[in-house]
């Protein structure tokens, strides 16, 4: 894949959810939308829900769709607070790596928390799944996949 896409993808992750970006108008009923858009390029992650959600990123160029990652994911503990730990994701997302666009990178702790994600494949085709630890027990877990589309 192009870098220039690589790095407009890392860019647009990093300004919208990761970043805290302004929600665009839903494309669904209680959907929460991002978009990003440079030049040709546009971006626009969807989802669904707050502590048990699914969603989709999707890659534009002249508004013809080439690359798409679903992923779902879960809260999987009541004993910890839902701000604090959106918080460290965001902290995560936000290193998201260029070799490997998808989530955030493979390892990232910060105090109590710490943060995995692991991938199989190329960006053409490939699954994963992030976790985050709290105090060594896990506490959120997402699935995603993804790769071209034509």
């Amino acid at each position: 894949m192009n870098k220039d896409v690589i790095d407009f993808l890392v860019k647009a992750k990093k300004a919208t959810f990761a970043g805290e970006g302004a929600r665009a108008e839903p494309s669904r009923p209680n959907s929460k939308d991002l978009h990003y858009v440079e030049g040709k390029l546009k971006y626009i992650d969807t989802y669904l829900g707050m502590t048990n959600f699914a969603g989709e990123e999707a890659l534009w160029e002249n508004d013809i769709p080439f690359w798409s990652m679903n992923y779902m994911g879960r809260v999987l503990s009541e004993d910890i607070s839902v701000e604090l730990l959106w918080r460290f994701l965001n902290e995560a997302l936000l290193l998201v790596p260029k070799e490997y666009p998808y989530r955030g990178p493979l390892h990232y702790d910060n105090g109590d928390f710490a943060y995995r994600c692991a991938v199989n494949g190329d960006f053409h085709w490939f699954s994963g799944v992030e976790e985050i630890f709290y105090k060594g027990n896990k506490v959120y877990e997402l699935l995603f996949h993804g790769g071209n589309v034509e």
